[in-house]
């Protein structure tokens, strides 16, 4: 019988939850705990577009590979899901337009367009006419667009509430607004966490935390994720739900837009290094509103449903750090900055089988804790080479 480690998970967000799950469907007792409520961080604020294609740009062909391997999982993901929890994580299929509104935007996309072509990836590129074709309420002058069939959506709320179901229906332990205060570790590795002021045991403990993960105490330097909170402010408008102004995701120049079953269009999302700051500014909603109108007029009138702020997990490099760290028994899955929910299915699965003692994926060798010292010790060698 293969080993069933006692495991505990530090974040309830859409990737701990994930591995949780799978580890306990392979038998292992799992607790997790989370600072907060579980599936409210990064992954409650997201707007769970699964955009591996048009999120390919030049010099992260590994994270573009690592993104198309998740994508592919995702459809037989969101049904397991489904069948697990009860819970639709209305997945949708339709696909993905970015639009041009001028000249340059389209010389920008066309370059994209043959990036991402060069790459074996999908993608038609439309005339203004033909993109108002499929979407008729972009604006008249559009100039061109790029509709990408592979790159689909989920509502990241659904997913995270359906995950929380299904995990405690595989017998996880969840619990919130429990944070976890320090990693125990001995020479021999890690042998448990402290919550609580109590100890709690454990074979394994996960790092998934998000932007949080490097401020948990215990945590040797080599082992702690160099990750840091990128602010991103987004809102929600509200359409009619039997005429809705956009059937497909859509990236406009500056935002993107993203329509739900209910109605509910998404609108996001700025990018901002202010660390933990949850202000909603005048400026971030301004700056959204304007870039969704230029591409979309008629969203001027619809009513503002919600407004909200989220931090994106990003890593130096802005790739997931996922694997063993440099201490038995812990393993790290954060810093997926804006592909944590992209990255849910292949994240679950690969980190709980490495994690049962299975072999490491070649398309996850990229991404562990290790490339970070590595780039740092070839700095000082090329420093120190200088300085002779």
């Amino acid at each position: 019988m293969r080993w069933q480690p006692r495991t505990v998970v530090i974040g309830a967000g859409v990737n701990g939850l994930g591995i949780a799950w799978k580890l306990a469907q392979a038998g292992c007792e799992v607790t997790v705990y989370d600072k907060g409520a579980a599936g409210h961080g990064a992954s409650w604020a997201a707007a769970g577009m699964l955009a591996a294609g048009a999120e390919a740009e030049p010099g992260e062909e590994k994270l573009t590979e690592l993104g198309r391997a998740s994508q592919k999982l995702w459809p037989a993901f969101a049904e397991e899901l489904r069948a697990a929890s009860g819970i639709d994580p209305e997945y949708r299929d339709e696909g993905l337009l970015i639009a041009a509104m001028n000249r340059d935007e389209a010389e920008r996309l066309r370059f994209d367009f043959d990036y991402q072509r060069g790459l074996g990836i999908e993608m038609t590129w439309l005339s203004g006419a033909e993109a108002r074709r499929r979407e008729p309420h972009l604006r008249s002058g559009v100039v061109a667009a790029v509709y990408s069939p592979d790159d689909h959506q989920v509502n990241n709320r659904c997913l995270v509430q359906a995950l929380r179901v299904a995990a405690e229906r595989a017998s996880v332990t969840i619990h919130e607004n429990a944070p976890v205060e320090e990693i125990e570790t001995t020479a021999g590795g890690v042998t448990g966490v402290r919550v609580g002021g109590a100890r709690v045991a454990a074979d394994a403990v996960v790092l998934a935390a998000g932007p949080w993960s490097r401020d948990i105490a215990g945590l040797p330097e080599d082992a702690r994720p160099p990750v840091r909170p990128i602010k991103g402010q987004v809102l929600s408008l509200r359409m009619d739900p039997s005429e809705p102004l956009l059937r497909h995701v859509l990236w406009a120049p500056t935002a993107y837009l993203v329509p739900r079953r209910d109605g509910t269009l998404i609108v996001g999302g700025t990018v901002e290094e202010k660390g933990f700051d949850d202000t909603i500014t005048a400026g971030g909603l301004y700056a959204l509103l304007e870039a969704a109108w230029r591409a979309v007029p008629a969203i001027e009138e619809l009513p503002v449903a919600e407004t909200w702020v989220g931090w994106r997990p990003g890593s130096r490099d802005d790739a997931p750090i996922l694997g063993p760290a440099p201490v038995d028994g812990l393993w790290l899955a954060t810093g997926h900055h804006r592909n944590g929910i992209l990255l849910a299915p292949l994240t679950a699965q690969a980190m709980a089988s490495e994690i049962l003692g299975r072999a490491r994926l070649d398309v996850l060798r990229p991404f562990g804790v290790e490339r970070f010292a590595s780039r740092e010790r070839r700095a000082g060698d090329t420093a120190a080479a200088g300085a002779l």
